[in-house]
Order: structure tokens, then C-alpha cells, then sequence
């Protein structure tokens, strides 16, 4: 049962979130991100995502006083909205709604990674991981399962019922499908193989390799086959992999806001442990194979960590592809040479600039201010990305400065 004390808390919390999206620039910045999703930008981008939130709370800003598990989870959804509209805001867009996540449950593929865990900060959700080859016969391939997706329509209910109760006159609540975008089949692998194991059987026994990707490739279109049948497809996105989707070419002709298909969203792939792999091994082991999911989506986003900037002769056959990743580790002469005004150059600056003994603002405006130059040079739509915020020194304020300087940058 909600308490008066966590009402109160959550909807006051709603209250500054819901006068924050009626504002004017939150239909501005939706503006902009469609026309740099349909490759017509006005100026770049700019995105900050996957933060320490460990090394975040000034003042008390971040700190839970709900008592309900239930409802401190949206309490922590919402003071993280407020605390990055007050400090870092950049060009996110604050929506007037809060999704309320359907009861859907996917069984997946059957096999969970066997790890070893090293840990530098207690407080700190990111660790090293040490992960055990499970895949070494033949016969270890039928531990792959298809998934099977089911849903809870009284937990959906239960939890719209309690989403009414705390938001109601505050933020619309939207009932949220299953998003599918994240779609990758080589993570999968190096969670169940260790990225040694992997790299070593794609020289040794490639046609293994080649079934098991196969295999994970199979059981994601069997689970967007339910997920489809069952209408439980989320609507199309406002964010894919921490940039964003909005774009007037989705939904796809033929939209059914009751029946979501998967031609109307977003897919997002990578295979960051190609890094060091040749552009015909990216393109046999993982892009003909992926294909069939590539085919099946309205817009596609590929990339991540990896350096695509010396194979994008072959990560332009990816079917629907609309934004390319470029990584801290390209030649961003070549990656832009490459890309041109064919599809966003989503960046992402290195992380690292926020973890040196002393944050060096010049040296941050210098590294963002090359990106915006090359991509003027060569028309590339640009996007600048910041993610994988392992640490800032537990100063929040270098963060706080990296988007000052970044939209500055960007002409924002």
C-alpha cells in the first residue's frame, strides 16, 4: 500500500519534471534531433549517458527518501532527470510522461555467463569481469535456447494502477512495450566464451563460430516474431543507445500504435570484439549474419567501442543503416572521409578526459572542437556522444564543465 510520505515525495518530484518539459526549448531540441536524424542537421548534437552516478549526489540531490521499493524506483528515475536538467543538461529532451514497463518476461537463450568478478570501487556498478569458456564441442551449441516471451496482464495492471495513484494530473504514463533495439550477437558470445576464447575460435574453428552466431541470430527473430504477435512491442523510441531517435521516418507506413511491428523502431548492433579483427571477418562473421535483422527494422545504428573507421566499406552494405558510431580510438580524418553526408557521425569523445588527476577544460574543448571541424569539412552529420562515464574523480563538477564546453562546441 503507497504511504502519504512516498506520495508526496513522488509527486512533488513529478510536479518539477512535468513544468521543465512544457518548456519551449523541449520542442527546439525535438526539432533538432529529427532534422540530424534525417541528415539534415542544424548544428551537432550533444548527449551525456551512462554516468557515475555513484560519484553524482551534491547536496543531497540523488538521495532516495521514499520508503516503498516500488516507488523509490521512480524516484530515482525522476531526481536523475532533475539532476541532469540542473547540471548537465545538453541537448536530452525531458518528456512529459513516465513509462510504466509492462510485466514481460523473455526466458532467453538458456545459458548464463560463469565469471569471475574484480572490483576497484565498492560503489560502483561498473567491475571487471574474468568470463569462462562454455562453448568448447560441438555439443555445447544445444545449450543455445530459443525465448520464449510471456507477459503478466494482472502485474501490468497492479503496476498502472500504482503509476495512476502517483502521477495522475502530473506526467501522462505510458504503459511501455519490450525494446528490442539492442540486438548484438557477438556480447552474447564474449559473455558465454570470454573475448579470448571467441577470437581464438573464429580462426580455429570458424564454421563452430559461424552456426553459433547463426543459432543467436535465430532466437532473436523467434522473439520478435511474439513479441510482435502479441502486440507487446514498445512504441517508437525516443532514445536508441544513448542518442537520440526521434525522426519523422518512424513509425513506417502502416502503423498500428496497438500493434507495434519492428519496422516501425530502431535497431542498434555492434560487435565491439572485432576491434582488432579484418573488414572480411566483421563482414562474414558478423554482417551477412546479422542481416535478417538489419532487414527487419526501420532505421539501424551500428557500432560502439569498435573502430569502424577503416571498414566502412563494408558497414555500408548494413541494410536501413542511418547512424555509424566512431569511437575514440578512429582516424576521425578517415571515419568522416568514409561517411560523409550519408549518415550521422555519432562520436563518442573519450571518456578518459573526465578521469586525469586534474581536468584540463582546454584540452576537452580542443578534442571535441577536431570532431566538429572534420565533420564540417567532410558534411558529416555529427552527433557527440559522451558514455561510458566509468569515473570523474568524484568531482561531479568535471562533468558539469564537459557539457558546458560541449554545447559551447556545438553552437548550442
Amino acid at each position: 500500500m503507497l504511504t502519504k510520505h512516498d506520495v508526496e515525495i513522488i509527486r512533488e518530484l513529478a510536479g518539477r519534471v512535468a513544468e521543465i518539459a512544457a518548456l519551449p526549448v523541449q520542442q527546439e531540441k525535438r526539432v533538432l534531433w529529427r532534422k540530424l536524424n534525417a541528415l539534415k542537421p542544424v548544428r551537432p548534437m550533444v548527449m551525456i549517458d551512462q554516468v557515475c552516478w555513484n560519484e553524482m549526489n551534491v547536496n543531497g540531490e540523488l538521495t532516495l527518501q521514499c520508503q516503498d521499493a516500488e516507488c523509490r524506483g521512480y524516484e530515482e528515475r525522476l531526481r536523475k532527470n532533475l539532476y541532469q536538467w540542473n547540471h548537465f543538461r545538453v541537448d536530452k529532451v525531458v518528456e512529459p510522461f513516465i513509462r510504466v514497463p509492462r510485466a514481460i518476461t523473455n526466458s532467453g537463450f538458456g545459458v548464463d555467463a560463469k565469471d569471475t568478478i574484480a572490483v576497484s570501487d565498492p560503489t560502483n556498478d561498473i567491475v571487471g569481469h574474468h568470463f569462462f569458456n562454455q562453448f568448447e564441442t560441438d555439443t555445447d551449441l544445444d545449450k543455445v535456447q530459443m525465448p520464449v516471451i510471456s507477459h503478466d496482464t494482472a502485474e501490468t495492471d497492479r503496476r498502472l494502477d500504482v503509476a495512476h495513484q502517483l502521477f495522475d494530473g502530473a506526467l501522462e504514463i505510458r504503459a511501455g512495450g519490450y525494446d528490442p533495439s539492442y540486438l548484438t550477437v557477438w556480447d552474447p558470445i564474449s559473455f558465454w566464451m570470454g573475448v579470448e576464447g571467441a577470437l581464438y575460435a573464429l580462426i580455429d574453428r570458424p564454421e563452430f563460430m559461424r552456426e553459433l552466431a547463426s543459432r543467436i541470430v535465430k532466437g532473436y527473430l523467434v522473439m520478435l516474431d511474439q513479441l510482435e504477435a502479441q502486440g507487446l512491442l514498445c512504441q517508437p523510441q525516443t532514445l536508441v543507445h544513448c542518442t537520440g531517435a526521434l525522426t519523422d521516418d518512424l513509425p513506417a507506413p502502416g502503423y498500428d500504435p496497438a500493434r507495434p511491428r519492428t519496422r516501425d523502431l530502431w535497431m542498434f548492433s555492434m560487435a565491439q570484439m572485432f576491434s582488432t579483427v579484418s573488414p572480411e571477418m566483421l563482414e562474414e562473421f558478423d554482417l551477412v549474419i546479422s542481416r535478417p535483422l538489419f532487414e527487419r527494422f526501420g532505421m539501424v545504428y551500428y557500432g560502439c567501442c569498435e573502430p569502424l573507421d577503416r571498414k566502412m566499406a563494408r558497414v555500408r552494405k548494413i541494410p536501413h543503416l542511418r547512424k555509424v558510431s566512431m569511437s575514440p580510438w578512429v582516424d576521425e580524418e578517415l571515419g568522416a572521409s568514409e561517411i560523409r553526408g550519408d549518415y550521422v557521425y555519432s562520436r563518442k569523445p573519450n571518456p578518459a578526459l573526465l578521469a586525469w588527476p586534474e581536468f584540463r577544460g582546454q584540452e576537452v574543448r580542443d578534442h571535441l572542437q577536431a570532431t566538429v571541424d572534420t565533420c564540417a569539412r567532410h558534411g558529416c552529420p555529427l552527433e557527440l556522444i559522451l558514455k561510458d562515464i566509468s569515473t570523474v574523480k568524484y568531482e561531479p563538477q568535471r562533468l558539469w564543465h564537459w557539457a558546458e564546453i560541449a554545447m559551447q562546441v556545438a553552437g548550442g
